[in-house]
């Protein structure tokens, strides 16, 4: 099959893989229909991170072909939406919602999403089928429910955003705009999104955000101080993950309210006194999309929200290190990759 390898920081290709096989009797086959490049692939791609002949991607979308002995939850044909992170979705931890933290996690990054087919490990935990086949158009908005969605809505749920809130997101990449979506979906009052760049401004404005705020670092707290009397926001959303963006957030949060971080956060150091004074809760890291799955399938199957508008550049799969350059230069949010 063919795959996207990342040599080292920078050289992405497209190669021939060896098609995967079922080793385990809980593991399934599955033909990818979509796959995309996520903000986190940047990360090796710009050398933050070591890199040497990795395989690639952690979103997918796609078609049963084949299922281990143990699996009952997918059958061969069904079309199904996975998590990035593998789950049992039967432990302990997966029971308290947490399935990124399950027993048996696994980054889907390992077995690398970017390519025809995948091996996807606990097939009755990780994958959710859809209600039928999809319609064509729907296909980025699942896509998108795999990582960028369930994560935007984890870190919405994580700082309670809800009826009466207001909501600031920093950060007006994918996830971020999925915030705003999220927040708005579960009631949010007032949705500030953080943003420099107008065609994010017009994004986050269609999914939701009653208000931009360009201004960054100490100025951008200052500004969502007096949108909200002084007091700061009572829900805030960190989707960046550097120094600045997290003590942002930090900032930017009120005395008792919440914090979701899900940037991931090379280098971040939090001064343990300014996290003390600042008296609030927060809940991040690596979000349990699992959780909410059966959820945002069904918002966007009967088409109530529309993820996918998230994704401003579609390229064949062979095109992928066009796509790695088009994000690392910012000429587009998300890159969907059609096999």
């Amino acid at each position: 099959m063919r795959g996207v390898v990342m040599y080292t920081a920078g050289d992405v290709r497209v190669e021939e893989r060896e098609d995967p096989k079922i080793l385990k009797p809980t593991d399934a086959i599955i033909r990818l229909t979509a796959t995309c490049i996520c903000g986190s692939d940047l990360w090796p791609y710009r050398g933050v991170e070591p890199v040497d002949h990795q395989v690639m991607g952690h979103e997918y979308v796609g078609v049963v072909e084949e299922v281990g002995a143990d699996v009952k939850n997918v059958k061969v044909g069904d079309f199904v939406v996975g998590s990035f992170v593998i789950s049992d979705n039967t432990c302990e931890i997966c029971r308290s919602g947490f399935q990124s933290k399950c027993v048996h996690a696994e980054f889907t990054s390992q077995i690398g999403t970017q390519a025809e087919k995948a091996r996807i490990p606990y097939a009755d935990g990780t994958l959710v089928p859809t209600p039928g086949r999809p319609d064509e158009d729907l296909i980025p908005s699942l896509l998108a429910a795999s990582d960028v969605l369930g994560t935007g809505w984890f870190a919405a749920v994580a700082a309670q955003a809800g009826p009466g809130k207001t909501v600031a997101v920093v950060g007006d990449g994918a996830v971020g705009l999925m915030a705003v979506l999220a927040a708005k979906q579960l009631g949010a009052e007032r949705i500030i999104a953080m943003s420099r760049h107008p065609e994010r401004q017009a994004l986050a404005r269609f999914y939701g955000a009653t208000d931009i705020v360009e201004e960054r670092g100490e100025e951008g707290v200052a500004k969502i101080k007096e949108l909200t009397n002084g007091l700061g926001a009572h829900s805030v959303v960190e989707a960046v993950g550097t120094q600045e963006s997290f003590m942002q957030a930090v900032g930017a949060t009120r005395g008792g309210g919440h914090l979701g971080y899900v940037g991931v956060n090379y280098d971040v150091a939090i001064p343990g006194l300014e996290l003390f004074f600042a008296g609030i809760h927060t809940l991040g890291g690596p979000a349990p999309v699992r959780r909410f799955l059966p959820d945002l399938i069904q918002l966007i199957w009967d088409r109530t929200i529309d993820p996918g508008k998230v994704f401003d550049l579609t390229l064949p799969l062979e095109q992928a290190a066009e796509g790695y350059k088009a994000m690392d230069e910012r000429r587009a949010t998300k890159v969907l990759l059609t096999l």
